[in-house]
């Protein structure tokens, strides 16, 4: 499983320490928000709304260098409006991966 980065986050700052810092702190603060958000939505059997987080995370999976799980999360997002679940293990390590990253910045 590929792992959380902040390549995509040094590219797109530079030498720009204080933009960084500013990324890292939305993540920080947007992210448990996001998924607890998805969590809720997803556990009440509400896959429409579930699906809309999940499009706002993807966001989050591509900043934070995760190409391969942002296609999986594209995935996971058109089985949701199907009200499939078929993917939510695997969506669930991607989501524990990036909280778990984004606690220790």
């Amino acid at each position: 499983m590929e792992q959380p980065n902040l390549d995509y986050i040094n590219e797109l700052v530079g030498n720009d320490q204080a933009f960084k810092a500013k990324l890292i702190a939305t993540i920080k603060e947007e992210l448990p928000q996001e998924i607890a958000a998805y969590q809720e939505s997803f556990n009440s059997a509400n896959y429409a709304a579930a699906a809309g987080h999940v499009h706002k995370l993807k966001h989050k999976i591509s900043i934070l260098g995760l190409e391969k799980s942002y296609y999986l999360a594209a995935d996971f997002e058109e089985e949701l409006k199907n009200n499939q679940t078929g993917l939510a293990t695997d969506f669930e390590q991607i989501i524990t991966s990036m909280k778990n990253f984004a606690a220790g910045l």
